[in-house]
């Protein structure tokens, strides 16, 4: 079953006019998206930069909180807890303590084992064979191969089904990619709090989105040097679970965390400790991998994948949809939503950078013209749409992206959705045809 986040009512009492007043300054002139956005300020009492961002283009944000709600919430194979430690894998390869640190919080949240959290190490094997296809998928796509498939299928103790597999590798790429927005929005940097709704999360409501702010903390000092995960409340219900993890580790004659960790600390450590525990950099290992230019590739066997061979509406979307029930459609709906996002500019140009991003990640149409790419994009525009695509860490990013000036905030936006949408795609096509080969062979 699918829910859509329009379609969720509750009565919202006195905290109506606030929610109504804020989600306005988002975008009056946006109607559709209000009630997504009530929803996202009712549940946690603010708004966030990402969600105000995407409530630019209301269609799409209703598309991008369907299919996020599903892979993290819905009926799959996997449970609740693996997918969140699956997504704070997903961005610790960018760096992006901010979806690190939201999904670290609902990891907590749906009862996940805080001790997980000292780093991917402490994390069970199972979940750890997943780093290899993390990193090639997040950076170099083109090496997945249906080998990777087979090593994670092989049958044994520690074994993953292929529905497993399949939800695995969609979550990956949809934070991947989302990681990508987040830079090209400076969501992560942004300092200026948000108006506080008091009360809190009304009865019965499902919280839906990791990026729309429905898990965020509005501290009450923010800075881009820290992030607290949650309120005090969850700092002290963390610091009793992990206090018994501890005991239970004790007995059985274990290293025992530290006891100085999260024990008998004030008010002022609490927030440091917590971003120790999901520091991005103790869920990445080889931290030298990263993006390399495909082009420059001079080994043979890095063939130019070629959509007529292998397409997302041919092939990717009947597989992922038949291995996991209904998520072909979600994004198949969120592909053809960005397509048809309004812009002042001319289709081609939407095209162009569709088309650029697929093929710094080597795959190519045969029926386009990629000198229109040249034509059509300026060299400064270029140069932001590679960083936001290929090095959505501020930390490693070596292009420095342009701020893009000369287009006006709705399109940048705009541009950052295309980013976001043709990578997901691209990281897709790879993992999808990797797994046909395996069930081929």
């Amino acid at each position: 079953m699918i829910i859509c986040a329009k379609k969720m009512e509750y009565h919202l009492g006195n905290q109506c006019q606030l929610v109504q007043n804020q989600v306005m300054k988002v975008n009056s002139e946006k109607e559709r998206a209000s009630p997504l956005c009530m929803k996202a300020l009712a549940s946690r009492g603010r708004l966030d930069t990402v969600s105000q961002q995407m409530a630019s283009h209301p269609q799409y944000l209703e598309s991008f909180l369907r299919t996020q709600h599903y892979i993290l919430y819905m009926d799959g194979p996997l449970p609740h807890h693996y997918r969140h430690y699956i997504a704070i894998m997903a961005a610790a390869r960018h760096h992006c303590s901010y979806l690190v640190s939201l999904h670290s919080a609902q990891f907590l949240r749906v009862g996940g084992d805080p001790l997980w959290l000292q780093g991917l190490e402490a994390a069970p094997p199972r979940l750890q064979q997943l780093d290899h296809i993390n990193k090639v998928l997040a950076h170099q796509p083109w090496l997945t191969a249906h080998s990777h498939i087979q090593a994670l299928l092989k049958p044994g103790e520690q074994c993953w089904s292929l529905a497993e597999l399949v939800q695995a590798v969609v979550l990956l790429a949809h934070c991947h990619s989302l990681c990508s927005f987040i830079f090209g929005s400076a969501a992560e940097t942004d300092t200026a709090p948000s108006q506080r709704v008091p009360h809190g999360t009304p009865p019965g409501y499902c919280l839906c989105d990791a990026a729309n702010g429905n898990t965020a903390l509005p501290p009450t000092e923010r800075t881009p040097r820290r992030r607290s995960l949650d309120s005090s409340c969850e700092l002290a219900c963390l610091r009793e679970r992990i206090q018994k993890s501890q005991e239970e580790k004790e007995r059985k004659g274990d290293t025992v965390l530290q006891s100085h960790t999260l024990l008998h600390i004030d008010a002022e450590e609490e927030e440091e400790e917590m971003m120790f525990l999901t520091d991005p950099s103790r869920f990445v290992t080889d931290p030298d991998f990263g993006y390399q230019e495909f082009a420059r590739q001079e080994e043979d066997h890095f063939q130019v994948f070629r959509v007529q061979d292998y397409s997302w509406e041919d092939h990717g979307f009947s597989l992922v949809n038949r291995l996991y029930s209904d998520i072909g459609h979600l994004l198949d709906d969120r592909f053809r939503s960005v397509a048809s996002l309004p812009s002042p500019h001319d289709p081609d140009l939407k095209r162009a950078i569709w088309n650029y991003i697929h093929c710094i990640y080597g795959i190519r149409y045969d029926d386009y013209d990629y000198g229109e790419v040249n034509h059509l994009l300026e060299r400064g525009l270029k140069l932001y749409i590679k960083a936001v695509a290929c090095y959505p860490d501020s930390t490693k990013n070596p292009l420095c992206p342009h701020p893009l000036s000369p287009l006006k905030a709705s399109e940048k936006v705009h541009v950052n959705l295309l980013v976001m949408e043709a990578r997901l795609q691209a990281e897709l096509l790879y993992a999808l045809r990797a797994i046909t080969q395996y069930m081929i062979a």
